[in-house]
């Protein structure tokens, strides 16, 4: 009996010695990958999908939200946000994240919220223009690509999804 409990701890210690039993490292670029792919099924989730691929897109979302240089990651976090209904307070810190990381339809969608007013109770015009002000100062804005008015277009196509995807 005691041979074959020997036996059996060589075997098992042997197979940790002939393979690693740590977790697989990737290389940074396969990380990279990794990263953008979940981005790329979490923005076609959350702009396309049904309500019940929310919940989906935020693990996808969460998975990647400290590799986030651009605010990207946050946009889409505060649209998923914006169409399961949460209120304000939980949506603005992730707009304003990915505004401070100067990305343009973060702060496209905060004038809206400002402007119209758009899930605010009643419209802040000063707030608003300030947003749009750090809009224009941005180097995609001055290369007139894309312009405010159409980041506005993105915007409303972001936060309304086709009629396909409100009935579901």
């Amino acid at each position: 009996m005691t041979r074959w409990i020997l036996l059996s701890a060589a075997l098992a210690l042997g197979g940790c010695a002939a393979k690693p039993c740590e977790p697989l490292v990737l290389d940074s670029h396969a990380q990279r990958l990794l990263q953008e792919n979940d981005l790329m099924q979490a923005r076609l989730l959350v702009t396309s999908g049904p309500q019940s691929s929310l919940e989906l897109a935020d693990a996808l979302l969460a998975r990647i939200a400290d590799q986030d240089p651009r605010g990207e990651v946050a946009l889409y976090q505060a649209v998923s946000l914006i169409r399961q209904r949460a209120a304000l307070e939980r949506i603005l810190p992730l707009l304003e994240r990915s505004a401070e990381r100067r990305h343009p339809h973060a702060l496209a969608l905060l004038y809206k919220i400002y402007s119209e007013p758009f899930l605010a109770p009643q419209a802040d015009r000063a707030h608003a223009l300030r947003y749009r002000e750090a809009y224009a100062g941005l180097d995609v804005a001055k290369g007139g690509y894309p312009s405010f008015p159409r980041a506005l277009m993105v915007v409303d196509q972001l936060v309304n999804p086709p009629a396909h995807v409100r009935g579901q």
